[in-house]
């Protein structure tokens, strides 16, 4: 039923450029409103630096490495600590004060730092 009322007078092309219409307003609707700045994000992430070290490798033995993460997860833990839905004694504390811009940056800029893994040889003893 959906289909034929995408089909309308456009014919069967009509539900693929009503998918595509349909994706495209999906993918606008959830993009940042404005571009993360890594300079900005390195500057906020100077507050980061005594647990996770401004090159996102932990300081701290109960702190993760941030260094590598993915921004959308590291955005999505941020606003969760943010809103309360995840909860740690500092970081709740620390992530109350962060605005939406504030956190894109801090995500870009440590998911921005390459690091490499270098697995063991197991050739060798």
């Amino acid at each position: 039923m959906t289909a034929r009322l995408l089909r309308g007078a456009g014919g069967a092309a009509a539900p693929v450029r009503a998918a595509a219409a349909l994706l495209a307003l999906a993918l606008a609707a959830s993009a940042p409103a404005s571009a993360a700045d890594l300079a900005a994000g390195r500057e906020k992430a100077r507050k980061c630096k005594v647990c996770h070290g401004i090159d996102g490798i932990a300081r701290i033995p109960i702190a993760p490495n941030l260094a590598g993460e993915s921004a959308i997860y590291l955005e999505t833990q941020l606003k969760a600590f943010r809103s309360g839905k995840r909860e740690h004694e500092m970081m709740s504390v620390v992530a109350r004060g962060l605005s939406d811009e504030d956190i894109a940056d801090l995500a870009a800029w440590y998911s921005a730092i390459r690091i490499e893994a270098h697995p063991p040889d197991l050739a060798q003893k």
